[in-house]
């Protein structure tokens, strides 16, 4: 098991608001700056998956919306 595998197990765990939090620091270290190129080039990688996670859960959340709205549509 290669540590990429490691590090997308632990991220699925996440919920929204870690990932968002999570994400928040990144592009605050990001922004910050003097961190050399490799450890400016893993946690931009770090954020690219924190963003992709936060939009999986957000497309899920939008999803329960509509078959709740769609279920209310149908009871009325």
């Amino acid at each position: 098991m290669t540590e990429g595998d490691d590090d997308t197990r632990a991220l699925s765990a996440l919920g929204y608001e870690e990932c968002r939090d999570e994400l928040i620091e990144v592009v605050q270290t990001l922004e910050q700056g003097g961190l050399d190129l490799d450890e400016s080039l893993k946690l931009w990688e770090r954020g690219e998956k924190l963003a992709k996670r936060c939009e999986e859960h957000l497309a899920g959340a939008r999803e329960r919306v509509e078959k709740a709205l769609a279920a209310d549509d149908e009871s009325e």
